[in-house]
């Protein structure tokens, strides 16, 4: 978690997903959104209940709670005195300041949550404006930043591990969509029923698209999506090129062109002329 305090009413965001260089505190004060550079201090209170502790324990003599010391386990700074503490604390170990961060404020308005009716608050994610619910964990992401979205989660995957990334299961779980059972929601926005598509049409990954407002992302959907691109899916080619007609059909097509068969439909007032004039053009 990395912390950012306002320097004027002293309240805490937590900025570890913003990517936005300055941001608005509630106060009205403009925040940078800047690494902090951590000093060496010494432990002087407890990390769990703010206790104050005697030097060389290894337990809080209040709480009991260990006291670390290793110091690759303290990767949070705190935004007040830029001490080091355990990503677990509640209190800065150095000056005692609780740690009670609060999301970034972002625009937006609160959603209905298309799969379980409860409110979805508008939030940031890997640094964009969208609606999560808080029963479901479903995202609402904007048409705009649907791309952005995917794109972002893709970079923050790979960059997870120091180990490579290892060949992923482009599908769900079951493999097969039209073996899912199929609900269709209503978009937040317009309440219209949504399109259900496949993922560039071969992932396995169904998502709820409003063309107007945006896509429904279930839980789990967009990290699936990221693991499908990565492990190098793409569009099959039989859903991106127009099956070839047989020669026979084709030739016969290129006779109805000529006007061989279909004159004589024409002078005998049958509708069969008028339909393979349409068959002729749909398909020569």
């Amino acid at each position: 978690m990395r912390l950012v305090a306002c320097p004027t009413c002293h309240t805490q965001y937590d900025v570890t997903h913003v990517i936005a260089e300055s941001f608005r505190c509630r106060c009205g004060a403009a925040l940078e959104n800047r690494v902090l550079q951590a000093v060496e201090a010494r432990s002087r209170r407890c990390g769990s209940c703010g206790a104050l502790v005697q030097g060389g324990s290894g337990r809080c003599e209040y709480c009991r709670a260990a006291l670390a010391v290793d110091a690759r386990d303290l990767s949070l700074i705190c935004p007040e005195c830029f001490a080091r503490n355990a990503d677990a604390s509640r209190f800065c170990t150095a000056c005692g300041v609780a740690f009670r961060p609060e999301p970034v404020l972002v625009e937006g308005h609160e959603l209905p949550c298309p799969a379980c009716d409860a409110s979805m608050p508008p939030r940031q994610f890997l640094g964009l404006a969208l609606n999560e619910c808080p029963h479901c964990n479903g995202l609402w992401v904007p048409e705009s930043h649907f791309d952005a979205l995917v794109q972002r989660a893709m970079e923050a995957r790979a960059q997870a591990g120091e180990a490579p990334l290892p060949k992923l299961a482009p599908r769900v779980r079951g493999s097969n969509p039209a073996a899912q059972s199929v609900h269709y929601r209503r978009c937040p926005v317009c309440d219209a029923y949504m399109q259900r598509r496949n993922f560039r049409k071969s992932s396995g990954v169904i998502t709820d698209v409003c063309r107007e407002h945006g896509t429904w992302l279930d839980p789990d959907e967009l990290e699936q999506i990221a693991g499908f691109i990565l492990s190098g899916g793409e569009t099959s080619p039989l859903l991106q090129q127009a099956p070839e007609l047989p020669a026979a059909a084709r030739a016969a097509f290129a006779r109805l062109a000529a006007g061989e068969a279909t004159q004589r439909g024409r002078d005998s007032g049958s509708p069969v002329g008028s339909l393979l004039d349409v068959l002729t053009r749909l398909f020569v």
